[in-house]
């Protein structure tokens, strides 16, 4: 269980890598969800892989971690943000240079059309 899920954490940073390191801007947008599902898994791995296990104090004496359940919600709620904040950026600059290239250098500045 715990090889199978490590794997998975590895292909998605690798994956996530792979699409951050290319020219046009929605490759990247994907690569940062790719990476924040990864940190997102990661996390969650953190606090044992427990089946079977109570998710607060009960009367059981074996619990899960709410700690790390908790991290991952808070993460999501901000790879979300981040998500949408890459889009708008991207679609910003695919809508000022033309293109959606990120190493575009431009001579004419932000806003003015030729």
């Amino acid at each position: 269980m715990e090889l199978l899920y490590s794997v998975c954490v590895g292909v998605l940073v690798s994956c996530g890598v792979f699409l951050i390191l290319r020219a046009r801007s929605f490759p990247i947008v994907l690569g940062l969800t790719m990476l924040s599902y990864a940190v997102n898994l990661f996390l969650f791995a953190s606090g044992r892989l427990t089946i079977n296990k109570a998710a607060i104090l009960s009367a059981n004496e074996q619990y899960a971690d709410p700690l790390p359940q908790a991290l991952v919600l808070t993460a999501i709620v901000i790879g979300f943000a981040m998500t949408a904040f890459s889009v708008i950026l991207a679609i910003r600059a695919r809508a000022d240079l033309g293109n959606d290239y990120v190493n575009q250098q431009t001579n004419n500045k932000i806003g003015v059309k030729k």
